[in-house]
């Protein structure tokens, strides 16, 4: 049968053998696809440096339903988005966005995961220097959102109360903001600037108003880290989440 072509992100790949490469491929139509590409390491291989992480393109693939490990036949690259080789934060947040689809992803065709990873990918990587943050938290929310677990943020997530715009207790475990009737041991208070901010990042805006300092990012990432592991890992271990999460990035984002 001929290969089947599709849209694909590279979000995983490692050497097989010595001339070999096995790669994890995010689709609309079939999910997560493993896919043995052979000889993508020897010098004058059609796949050249084509296979990166991150990459995007259209993929040929030998799909047989009976396996795990497809054939990876071309690669025909669309978006190499150069700027995340050159900035390891931006690198760190799109790395993050790839992790959930490997880890956390339905096994079936998730078209809208495929769509928030490609848009995703494209606001981090084009963000200024300034709203490479931003752009990174807005991502992984709206990733999070997508794959269905929005944190409440307009009601309680216990009660179903209305909780304003202001400042609220936000609860990691309950899945959201609370109310002041259900806010005892809540740790965390998300402030009025941060509840705003936390609600465009869902719908996978980046605007903050006002801008995002270094210490509000690292509250956010701390914040989305910890509602990504108790909501969605599953007792796996997420390491770009946790590389994301502690590393102390330089400058204003």
């Amino acid at each position: 049968m001929p290969p089947i072509a599709t849209p694909a992100v590279v979000i995983h790949a490692f050497p097989y053998g010595e001339t070999s490469k096995i790669v994890r491929l995010a689709t609309p139509g079939y999910g997560v696809v493993s896919a043995i590409a052979k000889g993508a390491m020897r010098a004058r291989s059609p796949f050249a440096a084509r296979l990166q992480v991150l990459s995007q393109g259209t993929a040929q693939v030998y799909l047989k339903p009976t396996r795990d490990l497809q054939t990876l036949a071309a690669f025909d690259l669309v978006a190499e988005r150069p700027a995340m080789a050159h900035d390891l934060r931006r690198f760190a947040g799109a790395s993050v966005l790839a992790e959930l689809v490997l880890r956390c992803s339905p096994a079936e065709p998730q078209p809208a995961v495929f769509e928030v990873l490609s848009r995703g990918l494209d606001q981090i990587a084009a963000a200024s220097e300034d709203g490479v943050s931003a752009a990174s938290l807005a991502s992984v929310w709206w990733m999070v959102s997508t794959l269905g677990f929005a944190p409440a943020l307009s009601a309680c997530a216990l009660d179903g109360r209305p909780v304003g715009t202001g400042p609220a207790p936000f609860s990691v475990a309950e899945g959201g903001l609370l109310c002041q009737a259900c806010a005892r041991g809540a740790r965390t208070r998300v402030p009025a600037d941060d509840h705003r901010a936390l609600k465009g990042f869902i719908r996978g805006d980046p605007t903050t108003d006002p801008p995002l300092t270094r210490r509000r990012a690292r509250a956010h990432r701390r914040l989305v880290a910890r509602f990504i592991r108790h909501h969605l890992a599953e007792g796996r271990e997420l390491t770009a989440l946790t590389f994301w999460e502690a590393s102390p990035w330089t400058g204003t984002s």
